[in-house]
């Protein structure tokens, strides 16, 4: 009787024990948990953007991680992106200048980093595109549409009381004018000017050459080498030797993550953000301005 107490007891404990490491699992997920390989030996920092940019906090504080820290000797950055907002896209490529200026980087391209993928991959030291990498895509693309026909249709009518003549410009319940049209261009190629100039300062390259190229349309990592828009055709792994190579490391260098903070329910919220702009990237519905390839974000 005494042992069955005992082994009744053994039971309870270890099941107590799963339930607890698997509380904090789920605490992990739920809340976040930094993930990443940190330490103090040299090697090689790394880190990636994949999908569709949106969003440039988390990438920005891996940056300045890698940045910051001594045995970080060069960066390997990969991207697998077909871009996507501007903001975030000029955030990460303006980190990346400061990464660049202080130690050697050198960007992998995955199966695309097209338009804001390429746009943060120009300051780099060196760039590798696999030779089916499909990149460039130097442009701007802005998307809105007109619902007032589908309104007439089902008889409704929408008014805008606006406090200037220009304050509703993109509205989808009225017809574009051309000063509207005019005023909407001319933001277009402001950014694509500032799309222009960054490529063709961080490619060394005259900005007319640039300009030429920058029609919005994509090419492939072969193209690209001949242009001079990547400097070298090269997998992860040449990327990485590469790498190694730029910071005087003998062998297979030690690769060097930062902490990554993953959370369950910002992972889910992002996933849904980008599915959604992905939809109307794809069904050419609502008003979006960005570095994107065109055809969607996914």
């Amino acid at each position: 009787m005494k042992k069955n107490h005992i082994i009744t007891g053994i039971v309870i404990a270890v099941a107590l024990l799963m339930l607890f490491a698997f509380s904090v699992q789920v605490a992990r997920l739920i809340l976040g948990d930094s993930l990443g390989v940190m330490t103090s030996e040299e090697g090689v920092g790394y880190l990636e953007v994949k999908g569709p940019i949106i969003d440039s906090e988390e990438t920005i504080k891996q940056i300045q991680e890698l940045k910051k820290r001594s045995n970080v000797k060069a960066v390997v950055f990969r991207i697998d992106s077909p871009g996507g907002v501007v903001g975030p896209s000029q955030e990460i490529y303006a980190e990346m200048k400061k990464l660049a200026a202080a130690k050697k980087v050198v960007v992998s391209m995955g199966s695309i980093a097209a338009s804001g993928g390429y746009y943060i991959a120009v300051p780099a030291t060196t760039i590798y595109a696999n030779a089916g990498s499909i990149t460039g895509s130097i442009g701007v693309l802005m998307k809105m549409s007109n619902i007032e026909g589908l309104l007439g249709k089902v008889g409704l009518k929408a008014f805008t009381i606006t406090s200037g003549r220009f304050k509703d410009v993109g509205s989808p319940l009225r017809k574009m004018t051309p000063a509207d049209r005019a005023i909407l261009q001319g933001i277009i190629d402001n950014l694509h000017g500032q799309f222009v100039k960054a490529v063709a300062e961080g490619r060394k390259l005259p900005a007319d050459t640039v300009r030429k190229l920058a029609d919005g349309r994509v090419y492939t990592g072969e193209q690209a080498l001949a242009l001079h828009l990547v400097d070298r055709i090269g997998t992860l792994q040449d990327a990485i030797a590469e790498a190694g190579r730029l910071a005087g490391i003998k062998g297979e260098p030690k690769l060097i993550m930062p902490p990554k903070k993953r959370s369950l329910l910002r992972d889910l919220l992002v996933e849904g953000v980008s599915s959604v702009v992905g939809e109307a990237s794809r069904r050419d519905s609502g008003f979006s301005v960005n570095y994107e390839l065109n055809g969607g974000a996914n």
